[in-house]
């Protein structure tokens, strides 16, 4: 058994103090009160719970030095966007919203499946957390399905009742969080851990949702009337629009790259020893 180097411990643990002294610079929903306060603690607790059970994880089986910087920076990331001054703006203005879901969508949980964390999470939870994982797998293995699952929450937090019921209610804007990290972590797990047998439905649900997110942000980027929130300005939405539609597409786009580039070299692979 491996142990992580302590090095690495003090670094992760540096980086968590830089952060845990950075809302008293910038205004954070932790310096919020009620509803505010309350959903931005749940949400400091569910990150932290989930960050520790990776770091004692990584005691028994370390990870790779590239694996766990680009997980620890994933987490950075999350707790950034929804703990500092970015979900204050997203709060008036659709771009910033915009930016929060695509943080939460394209950017985080391809970070996550490309650290291939679950062994480390495997080790931290023993046969409790395998209750959890197998069933996870299982779902893996159907990435169209998780690709219409995930649109269905995009989707539905884009309808204009249930993204405003989100920016009034903190309660609702933890759930909508939830519903996108969660399904989009899923769907980059299925895909970028893909086999070759189901190589080509990964491929599918790369395009299918390119094409339906960017036919949201086109609808977003080319509408004349404010659709979310009559405090928002024209501009800022279609702003919001080209976010999801341009930027929020290329990661799609070089996910689908790769896995063509694999595809092409099984086909050449298999070609020769035929």
């Amino acid at each position: 058994m491996r142990l992580r180097c302590p090095r690495n411990i003090a670094k992760t643990a540096l980086l968590w103090l830089s952060f845990a002294s950075w809302p008293s610079h910038a205004h954070s929903p932790l310096q919020s009160d009620g509803a505010s306060y309350w959903a931005a603690l749940l949400t400091v607790i569910m990150l932290g719970i989930f960050w520790l059970l990776y770091s004692v994880g990584s005691l028994l089986r370390s990870p790779s030095l590239s694996k766990a910087l680009l997980f620890h920076s994933s987490v950075l990331l999350c707790a950034f966007a929804v703990l500092g001054p970015l979900d204050e703006w997203a709060e008036t203005s659709a771009s910033a919203h915009m930016l929060q879901h695509m943080l939460f969508m394209v950017v985080i949980p391809p970070m996550w499946a490309l650290s291939v964390p679950l062994p480390q999470f495997a080790a931290a939870t023993g046969h409790w957390g395998r209750a959890l994982w197998q069933p996870l797998l299982k779902i893996a293995a159907y990435p169209l399905s998780l690709a219409y699952l995930h649109a269905v929450m995009v989707w539905f937090w884009h309808t204009p009742r249930f993204y405003v019921l989100a920016l009034e209610h903190p309660w609702w804007h933890v759930v909508e969080h939830i519903c996108f990290i969660v399904t989009a972590a899923l769907l980059w797990w299925s895909i970028l851990n893909c086999n070759e047998r189901n190589r080509s439905w990964a491929l599918l649900a790369l395009l299918f949702t390119l094409m339906q997110t960017g036919f949201l942000g086109a609808i977003l980027t080319f509408a004349d009337s404010l659709l979310y929130y009559p405090t928002h300005q024209l501009a800022d939405q279609q702003l919001a629009g080209l976010l999801m539609w341009v930027p929020g597409g290329l990661p799609y786009l070089l996910a689908a790259a790769w896995l063509g580039y694999c595809w092409l070299n099984s086909v050449a692979a298999n070609h020769k020893q035929s």
